[in-house]
């Protein structure tokens, strides 16, 4: 009987941590206020676990990022710059390391669909670090028209930003 006990008890904690894993979510639109995507955020143990689906984007290479501040009024420039709490340059190449909110490119296809999950291990859910998401002025994920070229300072000559979702 005391084993069946400790079996349920531990089977009834592995619920209920799953069930308080660290979240979040982005409801990505477009300049018209079009629902053109969804971010489901997770805590992982190597920083956030980020499933995008798009549905809507124009095809081709776009850069994909966290930006500083949780606003998304079109054109998209209130979620301010890439976020980058510790004051590093712009790209997944830099020699020094890069902004927290550098993402690799999304490669939509022809259909303008696209579902996929990339780890971003350098930003965290967890509320009062330097590098969570959660801070007071909020961020937000943004898409871009082009593809970041992962060294260009401060933006990756990315272009303009075509959808844009407030984590929350």
């Amino acid at each position: 009987m005391t084993m069946r006990i400790a079996v349920a008890a531990a089977a009834l904690l592995a619920v209920s941590s799953a069930a308080s894993a660290q979240t979040a979510k982005a409801t990505l639109k477009n300049a018209d206020g079009a629902s053109v995507g969804s971010a489901d955020l997770i805590q992982v143990n190597d920083g956030v676990l980020i499933k995008i689906a798009l549905k809507g984007v124009p095809a081709g290479l776009h850069a994909f990022h966290v930006h500083a501040v949780g606003k998304c009024e079109p054109p998209f420039t209130t979620a301010g710059g890439h976020f980058n709490p510790e004051s590093k340059k712009h790209g997944m190449m830099a020699a020094d390391g890069h902004h927290a909110g550098d993402m690799p490119n999304l490669v939509v296809p022809s259909s303008g669909e696209l579902s996929l999950e990339v780890v971003n291990t350098a930003i965290t859910l967890d509320k009062g670090k330097p590098n969570s998401v959660f801070k007071p002025e909020g961020t937000a994920l943004v898409v871009h028209a082009a593809p970041d070229d992962y060294k260009t300072d401060p933006t990756g000559d990315a272009g303009g930003r075509i959808a844009c979702g407030v984590i929350e």
